[in-house]
């Protein structure tokens, strides 16, 4: 068994499709198509059903998997550990991060990790917590910006600081002109919440229990910025980070901090334990903790 099969094994696995998979490893197809069935003689059983649309791994190809994405990620972080020995801030750094934070915490985080280290290719990737999780440990991504989740016994998740929650409300709205909102105000309101997938829908509906208030949801998006749209319309009110509010300028809606037991979330930073800690990961780290504290 050899690097390059397992390498080729894992991109025909993601792919399902040996040609995506040979463009993808820039090489022939006969090439990939051989070197598969080398590996499955080798293992003594089909590692991939051959269907015809594409591809997809059998049991014994998923098992085998799992080692590959393992070793392929030892091996690259072999690599980068030997590197490092000059104690230089470079190489390739990809950052996750839920939809409802990255827009508003990473932009000016990155530009200024860019300017510090531009000797790092910086990578972005956005995805519900469970994907990063996933992409986390397989070492598809070094570190994962998010909130509570269950990281599981091979992650790391390190609360780095606490955002308060805020009533996201049409600017012409009844409460609009209050300072703080209380609970009992909202009671017989229409919300607008994102899909369960996204942890912010769960934490929302977590922090409405204890208040008796069970919401009545007139929309679900996939997106904070298709709510508010929704929200300026009048079409009802939603709970909102509060980091959302010093980049949204549209006059159509307004932020209100909540009077008592207000809610708040976690922000996290999530990793590996099985993978080596870069300096540019470091580094970046650090100044996420700087940007979360604040002034």
């Amino acid at each position: 068994m050899e690097i390059h099969q397992l390498e080729y094994l894992v991109a025909l696995a993601e792919e399902n499709s040996f040609t995506r998979a040979a463009e993808r490893l820039h090489i022939a197809q006969p090439s990939l198509s051989q070197q598969i069935q080398k590996l499955e003689r080798e293992i003594g059983q089909p590692l991939f059903d051959r269907l015809p649309r594409g591809v997809t791994a059998t049991e014994a190809g998923q098992k085998l998997l799992g080692h590959a994405r393992r070793i392929l990620a030892e091996i690259e972080d072999a690599k980068r550990q030997a590197r490092e020995l000059r104690d230089t801030v470079s190489g390739a750094l990809t950052i996750g991060a839920i939809p409802t934070m990255a827009p508003f915490l990473l932009p000016a985080i990155m530009q200024t990790f860019a300017k510090q280290h531009p000797d790092v290719r910086l990578e972005l990737v956005e995805d519900v917590t469970s994907k990063l999780l996933e992409q986390l440990d397989q070492g598809r991504i070094d570190l994962a910006i998010m909130s509570d989740a269950d990281p599981g016994r091979s992650l790391i998740l390190e609360p780095i600081g606490r955002e308060p929650l805020v009533l996201l409300l049409p600017a012409h709205h009844r409460l609009a002109k209050k300072k703080a909102i209380a609970w009992a105000d909202i009671h017989e309101e229409r919300f607008l919440v994102l899909h369960d997938m996204h942890c912010l829908s769960g934490q929302v509906m977590m922090f409405c229990r204890p208040q008796g208030l069970k919401p009545s949801i007139a929309a679900r998006g996939a997106q904070l910025a298709t709510l508010a749209e929704m929200i300026s319309v009048g079409l009802g009110i939603s709970v909102a980070p509060a980091m959302m509010q010093a980049h949204d300028a549209s006059p159509g809606r307004v932020y209100r901090p909540f009077a008592s037991d207000a809610p708040s979330r976690a922000i996290c930073v999530a990793w590996s334990l099985f993978r080596y800690r870069t300096n540019a990961a470091r580094a970046f780290v650090a100044l996420l903790k700087e940007e979360v504290a604040g002034p």
